[in-house]
């Protein structure tokens, strides 16, 4: 996938007006549009131009997009950086934005693409918010009391899109699990009139775990064994974040080999499972009793772990 700048598209500096940005894209989109224009590569053009305007002309897609930052050249190779939306809201509810989007604008925007359109007068409810959080995988496992940060775009008086700060108190239930979307009634846009307040969603994910692999509600963990444990069996006291717990670890354990606990994983209706996968750690060999401890070792098996190879 390759990166697309959307202000290259329109010849504007990142810092451009909202204002800017409608001039310059009716501009263009008269000059390039099908019915106007004919030469061969007019239609392409002004399907690009649409995609950059229905990110450009939105405050929250802008703000999302520009947090990038201008590091990235058009044309590059591109992955999404993980979790690049979190803490960001947003308005809609996702569906499509209407325009023939390319790969890039599907990978940013999916799940973002609707962001209302025109309001409607007098009262009526407010529009529902959406917002990405990060939490630690232990508050899954307990619940926890958490105050969370969310970044909303605004519009200031020069035309220019900033970024405002509302913080919320929010309870995380036990056993949430990666994707769970948590309500917050009234907690998106305001109603208009005596209407009531929008409803916020908060899509849950992890952060980082410097131990921890997460697939829906098990949990893996790499459990390094010295070559002695796995071939003899031992027992071993084992990181989870609900605790620590012993693990018994049978004699010829090789190096990949799962070892089930069942419902140690998020907890849930069922809960998941915990899995600790068998890696094998060398100790080194430094010393001279240590070398002459693996000369014995070699001495005593008659072991070639490449008898499978061909050649």
């Amino acid at each position: 996938m390759k990166f697309k700048d959307y202000y290259e598209t329109f010849g504007l500096p990142r810092g451009a007006t909202q204002d800017e940005i409608k001039r310059t894209y009716r501009k263009l989109a008269r000059k390039y549009h099908p019915d106007v224009n004919k030469d061969a590569d007019a239609e392409a053009r002004f399907k690009e131009l649409g995609e950059a305007y229905a990110v450009l002309k939105d405050p929250e897609k802008r703000a999302a997009y520009d947090q990038m930052g201008s590091q990235w050249k058009a044309g590059q190779d591109f992955q999404p950086p993980p979790d690049w939306d979190a803490g960001f809201e947003f308005r809609g509810d996702g569906a499509d934005d209407g325009i023939d989007a390319s790969e890039f604008f599907e990978a940013l925007f999916g799940r973002h693409a609707n962001r209302g359109g025109r309001r409607p007068s007098g009262h009526a409810r407010g529009e529902d918010h959406h917002a990405k959080v990060l939490i630690d995988l232990e508050d899954a496992y307990r619940g926890a009391e958490r105050s969370i940060s969310l970044r909303v775009p605004v519009v200031d008086a020069q035309g220019r899109v900033t970024l405002t700060e509302r913080r919320l108190d929010v309870s995380i239930p036990k056993g949430v699990r990666a994707g769970q979307h948590l309500r917050l009634a009234g907690q998106g846009e305001p109603g208009r009139g005596n209407g009531p307040a929008g409803d916020l969603y908060l899509e849950i994910g992890f952060n980082p775990h410097p131990q921890f692999r997460v697939d829906g509600r098990d949990v893996f963990i790499d459990l390094p064994l010295a070559p002695w444990e796995a071939a003899l069996g031992c027992s071993v006291s084992l990181p989870t974040p609900g605790g620590s717990v012993q693990l018994t670890i049978p004699a010829g354990s090789a190096a990949g080999r799962r070892l089930r606990l069942r419902g140690k994983g998020i907890p849930g209706n069922p809960p998941g499972d915990l899995y600790a996968v068998a890696t094998l750690s060398l100790p080194p060999a430094t010393s001279d009793s240590e070398k002459a401890a693996y000369r014995t070792l070699a001495d005593a098996f008659d072991f070639n772990p490449r008898a499978h190879m061909k050649g």
